[in-house]
């Protein structure tokens, strides 16, 4: 059995509002891994005791599961079901409803390349609460218009060292917000990246404990989240806009 909110929880985190669609869920040793989507894009979900066979699932439409899943309530029994070895269907049941959602052939659905984390390290880290997470995303609810947003290093009035989300125009004629966390870095930093990609992940993982974000002087963030209560994992890579 798992709980329903449990399992949309993994859903919204790689589903990002339409992002990443069609997806293989692999499960092994009760854990399911999901790999989604595309070059300078990309995020990895784990979650823990996954009560299920060793196997791969090929999920075509995640929003039509989504919405499946929506109308039911508390535990969840997910049972795979098999054509001649092959996995065509998965059953969800609660207390009252039972539904049938049909696989995809996994051959059709692509495989995604997860990227590594740099052999020189990251060149700033920085720690996200919970209090953090909900006030980057009012920020960008704020400027809601403005799809970009740069992360940069600087120093508060007393000298210590700080990581700075600005959205809006860095010109001094613009609309702009700032919001600062403490960070670790060496090298001053401004890279530009898609605030409407990041609000989405953000806003995805409000449900967790809070997070790290990493970032090299390339323009790779890394961002991962946790959650021990829920048993889960989730991490992602974005790659800077250009300017």
């Amino acid at each position: 059995m798992i709980n329903k909110n449990t399992l949309q929880s993994v859903i919204n985190k790689y589903f990002l509002k339409g992002l990443n669609n069609t997806v293989k869920w692999r499960i092994k040793d009760n854990t399911l891994t999901i790999y989604a989507g595309s070059k300078g894009k990309i995020c990895k979900i784990h979650l823990n005791n996954f009560p299920f066979e060793d196997c791969e699932l090929g999920i075509f439409d995640t929003d039509k599961l989504n919405k499946l899943i929506s109308i039911t309530n508390g535990d969840l029994l997910i049972q795979p079901e098999k054509t001649h070895k092959i996995y065509t269907k998965i059953n969800i049941s609660d207390s009252n409803f039972d539904l049938s959602y049909s696989l995809a052939d996994i051959l059709v659905i692509g495989s995604n390349t997860w990227l590594e984390d740099p052999e020189d390290g990251y060149n700033l880290e920085t720690n996200l609460s919970i209090d953090d997470i909900d006030s980057l995303i009012k920020a960008k609810n704020a400027l809601s218009e403005v799809d970009h947003m740069l992360v940069k290093t600087t120093k508060s009035i007393d000298g210590v060292k700080m990581c700075e989300f600005l959205f809006g125009d860095d010109a001094n004629y613009a609309n702009k917000i700032t919001y600062q966390t403490p960070g670790k870095f060496e090298d001053d930093l401004s890279i530009p990246f898609n605030s409407n990609i990041f609000k989405d992940i953000l806003s995805s993982n409000k449900d967790m404990d809070g997070g790290v974000l990493k970032l090299t002087q390339e323009g790779y963030i890394n961002l991962k989240f946790t959650s021990e209560g829920l048993g889960i994992t989730s991490e992602y890579f974005l790659v800077r806009n250009e300017q």
